[in-house]
């Protein structure tokens, strides 16, 4: 079915096409929502209220863009609502601390099962997860989008309400930002 005739039917209160779009776009959505607030329960939660908000909110989608793009920026806008929420309670009420100690890391597959390049490749994930949770939110989502999900600059732009050359640029710092944060570590690690 084409996107516009699942827009059409989801306009039309058809369970069918939500069904259709939910399950074309709820992976994608919990992870892009995984990656920007780093914890399972709140991804699957964000991710939840996402299509909760695709429901209720489809008369406002306008057709000159993607409906997964559309549906991205809902996610985007949801977990960084979710993050200025905890920031807000961290600095009020001293909750515990934005990045705490309790923090669920990622779960890490590999198909080697050597126990020297599994605990190798989890440290390496371990680096570089705390290195993309140290970069600034629009730097970590754009090169997210950027590289997990494959997105175009003009995607990302859409998402995050901005301009292309705003992302090429969020990306290129991103990138900068990582490459120092991994060459001090790695500098580190190596003269110890």
């Amino acid at each position: 079915m084409l996107e516009t005739e699942l827009v059409t039917k989801l306009k039309q209160r058809d369970e069918e096409a939500f069904r259709i779009i939910f399950n074309d776009n709820q992976k994608k959505i919990f992870n892009t929502c995984y990656r920007i607030v780093n914890d399972k329960d709140v991804a699957d939660d964000i991710t939840q209220e996402v299509f909760v908000k695709v429901w209720s909110s489809i008369d406002s989608f306008r057709s000159g863009s993607k409906l997964s793009t559309w549906i991205y920026r809902i996610a985007v806008t949801s977990s960084l609502d979710y993050l200025r929420a905890q920031k807000r309670k961290k600095r009020y009420l001293f909750l515990q601390p934005f990045y705490g100690e309790d923090q669920k890391q990622p779960e890490i597959k590999a198909t080697d099962g050597n126990p020297g390049i599994l605990m190798e490749n989890a440290e390496r994930m371990m680096v570089l997860n705390n290195a993309l949770n140290k970069l600034p939110a629009n730097q970590r989502i754009s090169f997210l989008l950027s590289k997990d999900d494959e997105m175009s600059s003009k995607e990302i732009a859409e998402i995050l309400n901005t301009t292309v050359s705003a992302v090429v640029s969020l990306i290129h710092r991103a990138k900068k930002n990582l490459e120092k944060m991994l060459y001090k570590y790695y500098t580190n690690t190596i003269n110890n």
